[in-house]
């Protein structure tokens, strides 16, 4: 599975530390799913989607 988190936090101009926060996760957690080393649960999919207003789907995808 692959990610565009990273194309949208920089977009909406936001730290790994400022997304960590609103989601009350950490740094590195954000950096895991950045680097596609960790896969995030639904919820916090969800999350990230209202976060930076677009869907799941915009934010993850299958590597077919």
């Amino acid at each position: 599975m692959k990610n565009t988190i990273k194309i949208h936090r920089v977009t909406h101009d936001m730290t790994q530390e400022d997304l960590a926060n609103r989601l009350d996760v950490s740094r590195q957690t954000i950096n895991a799913i950045e680097n596609n080393k960790y896969f995030p649960s639904l919820e916090l999919g969800l999350k990230l989607a209202r976060i930076f207003k677009c869907s799941v789907e915009d934010l993850f995808s299958l590597e077919v």
